[in-house]
């Protein structure tokens, strides 16, 4: 997503970033056949239209950040593999749909479920066969709890439209605090497990170490690791712009966001002073616990280089480390800082 774009409470659809793990996706759904399936460790499997998805279930919406679990991965050092995001694998959305507690009562979920899987009509190029390996098919799980916690929602609409095609038309899982790992796109299957999922996606990837701000060093890295599920708080500048003329004297609105996993945040700081001093930024009203909140500080520039910092705060604590480093770049929350030349 464009720089531009994060200053705007609401990431237009047609900015929103775009990330798909395999080469088959599909690009066109005939929306009169499509089915969403619903089964395994259930009473009454489901076989629900879009229709009846929207008829026959209370519709709900939230605000919610989505943000791939690699975002900002090029600026960790040593440098990992991956997508090398800058900061744009982010986003803001008003989703409405489902609940998926909502479907998962109507399928009768029996006793003794443990975990929910969520399956999305892109596919590998070559599938896994008897003699060959393939590529694993994009499947993720949350906890039945998780799941059935009432947030965790099956959204049709993005932003008050259809969802684009990109990002996961006709439905999408939406998983409020979660990282966007989880959110699969073009939701087709939901089964309910009566033991731990396994799959690749799970057991494999999207792992992170069970250490605070997921750290591990390059020449020891941890032999445990666990799937990443919350987001981490951040705080990020919207201005000044990288190579932004600012002038020496002139008052200067420096204008920020900031997010975590739903806890909200308490308070962003801002330092000019390379971090020997802080000050706090004004936080906007918050327009939902799961959304970003926009920040502004009042900066008077003097002239010469500048380094900007800033740290975000939640209200259960946590903040922003100095540094980070884990194998995959995942989770990033360091202190952010934009440094350019005061004129």
């Amino acid at each position: 997503m464009p720089l531009k774009y994060f200053s705007k409470d609401l990431t237009p659809n047609d900015a929103f970033f775009v990330r798909w793990h395999l080469a088959i996706i599909p690009t066109e759904v005939d929306t009169a056949t499509f089915r969403l399936e619903i089964g395994g460790h259930v009473q009454k499997p489901l076989s629900l239209s879009l229709d009846e998805l929207r008829k026959g279930f209370e519709p709900v919406s939230v605000v919610a950040v989505n943000q791939c679990s690699g975002n900002s991965r090029r600026f960790f050092e040593p440098r990992v593999p991956g997508v090398q995001w800058g900061n744009g694998a982010l986003g803001n959305a008003r989703w409405t749909g489902v609940r998926l507690k909502d479907l998962l009562a109507k399928a009768g979920v029996k006793a003794g479920a443990v975990d929910v899987s969520f399956n999305g009509l892109d596919g590998p190029v070559l599938p896994p066969a008897k003699d060959f390996a393939g590529t694993p098919d994009f499947e993720k799980s949350l906890p039945f709890d998780r799941a059935n916690d009432g947030e965790v929602m099956v959204a049709y609409e993005m932003n008050g439209q259809p969802l684009p095609m990109l990002n996961g038309f006709p439905l999408r899982l939406v998983v409020p605090g979660w990282f966007a790992t989880y959110w699969v796109k073009a939701l087709n299957q939901i089964t309910v497990h009566d033991k731990p999922f396994d799959g690749f996606w799970m057991a494999k990837a999207y792992r992170v170490p069970p250490t605070k701000d997921y750290q591990e060093e390059p020449k020891n890295q941890a032999k445990e690791t666990v799937p990443i599920t919350n987001l981490t708080v951040r705080s990020l500048f919207v201005k000044p712009e990288p190579s932004e003329a600012i002038r020496a004297g002139a008052p200067y609105e420096v204008q920020g966001l900031a997010f975590d996993s739903g806890k909200g945040i308490a308070k962003v700081e801002v330092s000019a002073d390379g971090g020997k001093s802080w000050s706090e930024a004004k936080l906007d009203p918050e327009i939902g616990r799961y959304s970003w909140r926009r920040w502004r500080y009042s900066w008077k520039p003097i002239a010469g280089p500048y380094r900007l910092m800033a740290r975000a705060t939640s209200k259960s604590g946590e903040t922003q480390t100095t540094a980070q480093w884990n194998r995959s770049g995942y989770g990033r929350n360091v202190i952010e800082s934009v440094q350019g030349t005061v004129s």
